[in-house]
């Protein structure tokens, strides 16, 4: 598999996978510059939301498909924002309404702040694949009281992770795509691709 589809149209999360694909040589093709369209997230699961998310690109490409379903699960929230992250605050893909949000509801929680971000990737060489690869990576961490950093995307700059003094907006990319929820899942997938060949 030399060339996929990337079921995403958020331009933070489509580099962070272009770059952490390109070791192993595959080309990505962002969805949108074929023309397609997001797809209606109704799964109940990260993994629910990816998949129909492959799918749908799947089929309208008919090429190999890869999306992702990922968000910011905080623990005194009970997981939220968790699926609806991309939304919290109401418009979809606003981070600094998002941002916002969170912290006005934390706001007086020092601390119990714990957090960690959820990242499920889907993997579908065809649209009606009936088995498709599957990898999960978790980003442990606590939720600062303030944002912090310029780099990265979503939550990045208020999302303090486990072992380090930076935020997760202040790591360099190298870092970031290493230890990342993203990062993790995608070494997943690439050994299990690796063991498909």
């Amino acid at each position: 598999m030399k060339r996929l589809i990337l079921a995403s149209g958020n331009r933070g999360k489509l580099a962070e996978l272009r770059e952490l694909l390109a070791p192993i040589g595959i080309e990505c093709i962002a969805q949108g510059e074929l023309g397609i369209a997001d797809i209606e997230e109704t799964g109940a699961t990260f993994v629910e939301n990816a998949l129909l998310k492959a799918r749908h690109a799947a089929h309208e490409s008919r090429l190999p498909a890869l999306a992702d379903d990922s968000g910011l699960c905080v623990d005194t929230l009970g997981g939220a924002p968790g699926l609806h992250s991309a939304r919290y605050a109401g418009a979809h893909g606003d981070s600094a309404a998002n941002i916002a949000k969170l912290l006005g509801v934390l706001r007086g929680n020092e601390d119990d702040r714990g957090a960690h971000f959820h990242c499920s990737i889907v993997l579908l060489a065809r649209a009606d694949d009936p088995a498709p690869l599957i990898a999960e990576g978790r980003w442990h961490g606590r939720i600062l009281e303030a944002p912090r950093g310029e780099k990265g995307f979503g939550y990045d700059p208020v999302f303090l992770p486990a072992g380090y003094e930076r935020s997760a907006a202040e790591l360099d990319t190298a870092t970031k795509n290493r230890i990342s929820h993203r990062g993790q899942a995608l070494a997943t997938l690439r050994r299990l691709l690796e063991s498909a060949a």
